[in-house]
């Protein structure tokens, strides 16, 4: 299972598969889910949706993708296993306050927590830096909580997707 984090939406939405130019990937995402292989959670849609109205991610979310995508996070489990992240991002000492605060109201922390718990993988587009202080990396996280996670190019290859014009 693949937990698909919303920087890889948004940049997709933005740059190489723009709606206009790959509908073929927002399918497929679609596809793959009916396959029971490609989600994400409550917490990302939340994220996702505060676009404007007139956004196609925004549209998409609302009008295409089903419920079923935005896996609850609300399971006593993947709540105990945020909390034990977060007491780390808040008592380590190498992040300054102000990434400890932009992490806290992001969805990274629930993504972790939540392939944890039930297992999967965190897609992401950001990097490591294990010596950032400005800002706590999802994919830092995941290391120190031994989450698996890789990037939608090496999901897409796992999941041999493949687009044809």
């Amino acid at each position: 299972m693949y937990l698909i984090d919303s920087d890889v939406l948004i940049t997709a939405k933005n740059s190489y598969y723009a709606f206009d130019l790959c509908p073929g990937f927002w399918d497929s995402l679609l596809a793959q889910h009916q396959l029971g292989q490609v989600y994400s959670l409550d917490r990302n849609r939340m994220e996702l949706l505060q676009g404007r109205d007139d956004d196609d991610l925004v549209r998409w979310v609302r009008q295409t993708v089903p419920g079923a995508f935005f896996l609850s996070t609300q399971q006593a489990d993947v709540v105990a296993a945020y909390t034990d992240i977060m007491m780390w991002v808040q008592r380590n000492p190498q992040f300054f306050d102000s990434a400890k605060a932009q992490f806290a109201t992001g969805a990274d922390g629930w993504l972790t927590a939540y392939a944890l718990v039930n297992g999967g993988e965190v897609v992401t587009l950001e990097g490591s830096r294990p010596d950032s202080r400005n800002q706590v990396k999802l994919p830092d996280v995941c290391i120190r909580f031994g989450v698996p996670f890789q990037d939608v190019f090496s999901m897409l290859r796992n999941l041999q997707v493949q687009y044809h014009s």
